[in-house]
């Protein structure tokens, strides 16, 4: 009876024990566990790279991106995992700024009136975003407004047209500018909580400017276009950084963004005689508007009145319109203009920054939008 016992034990040893031993000896189970994981550090690798990662604009650059460690494709998904993986390829997607060969200078000369005035840089640039951009809008968006006047006051500089002034303070010539007590006049009580806004906005971007090959940009800017913004070339010289690009600004989010202008024919007439005394207006009122040629962004390139051809930017300046990107009828006995937009519409549209920083584009994606090509430099 014993005997049998001890054999039959013998016998569960050898069939249930016996090869378990050896398979752990041997590293069988291990090994399994191992290519488990082998296959799923695969998987996650693999989908890792399956991810779409969002593209940064070319020519705007930041601080070399950092590689995250390869054990992190192989961490299991978590929500933790995800934010972290998020930040990360944000952070290699963010656009970088290259370091300036001649960083931007720290002072500026400045002509207020007829007085040179010198100036520091950054207490300039306060001066000029609060009087070319309103306080209420965006971070982002002032930035992008710091960073064009910025670039557009180095290009000034480098011109002699001041003689001891390297810029001055007519819109006209080169970009507005306002002093602190103008800025409490304008804001009342709300001068502290702006000028932190427009300070800030300066300050973060201290030293940033755009450049192409090398040298500051003619950073051209406007308040409004309608629909796209307009190639240099069809007001000024060409520009490679200036051409028309889509903007996304419309009657619907812009003040005043149709305006309307109404004239008398004897006064239409004698108003283009000024300019073109060859017109013909001798026959009837509704056959003195001839052909309207536009350009890529709609805007009036030419258009013919009195039997002659006539620039969109000398019609503006003849009537006062707020853009070319006007159409101009004959009806009940007077002649209408209707325009759409603001401002010469060449480089970035501030409405249409306000726009983009609103839903949630940072400035160095404002700035790359609407001065293709340019690199931006500190």
């Amino acid at each position: 009876m014993k005997k049998t016992i001890i054999l039959a034990y013998a016998a569960l040893f050898i069939t249930i024990f016996l090869p378990y031993a050896v398979q752990m000896r041997h590293g069988g189970p291990v090994r399994e566990q191992t290519q488990i994981l082998e296959n799923t550090e695969k998987i996650t690798q693999s989908g890792e790279k399956e991810q779409p990662r969002s593209t940064s604009k070319p020519e705007i650059t930041d601080e070399p991106k950092t590689e995250a460690p390869e054990e992190a494709a192989a961490e299991p998904a978590s929500e933790g995992a995800e934010d972290k993986k998020t930040a990360e390829t944000e952070q290699e997607s963010a656009p970088k700024i290259i370091k300036a060969e001649n960083p931007a200078p720290e002072k500026i000369t400045v002509l207020v009136g007829d007085a040179p005035v010198e100036m520091d840089m950054q207490e300039y640039l306060i001066g000029v975003v609060a009087a070319e951009m309103p306080a209420g809008f965006a971070p982002e968006a002032l930035k992008a407004q710091a960073v064009a006047a910025r670039s557009y006051a180095l290009y000034c500089a480098g011109s002699d047209k001041h003689g001891n002034a390297q810029v001055c303070t007519d819109f006209n010539c080169c970009q507005a500018w306002i002093s602190q007590e103008d800025m409490r006049e304008n804001w009342g009580d709300a001068f502290e909580e702006n000028y932190k806004k427009i300070s800030s906005a300066v300050n973060e971007t201290a030293g940033q400017y755009l450049s192409y090959e090398g040298q500051p940009v003619f950073a051209a800017f406007h308040s409004s276009s309608a629909g796209a913004t307009e190639d240099c070339g069809n007001v000024w010289n060409s520009r490679p950084y200036l051409v028309s690009v889509e903007s996304p600004e419309s009657e619907t989010n812009v003040p005043n963004f149709i305006s309307t202008l109404e004239c008398a024919p004897i006064d239409f007439r004698d108003c283009v005689l000024s300019l073109k005394p060859e017109a013909d207006f001798t026959g009837g009122k509704e056959t003195w508007i001839g052909e309207t040629e536009r350009d890529d962004s709609g805007r009036v390139s030419y258009i013919t009145l009195g039997n002659v051809k006539i620039k969109g930017t000398e019609i503006r300046e003849l009537f006062s319109l707020r853009s070319t990107s006007f159409e101009l009828q004959y009806i009940d006995g007077k002649f209408l203009f209707t325009v759409k937009g603001f401002g010469h519409g060449v480089g970035m549209s501030q409405y249409g920054a306000k726009l983009m920083a609103e839903r949630g584009e940072s400035y160095t994606e404002i700035l790359a939008h609407y001065y293709p090509g340019t690199v931006l430099t500190a």
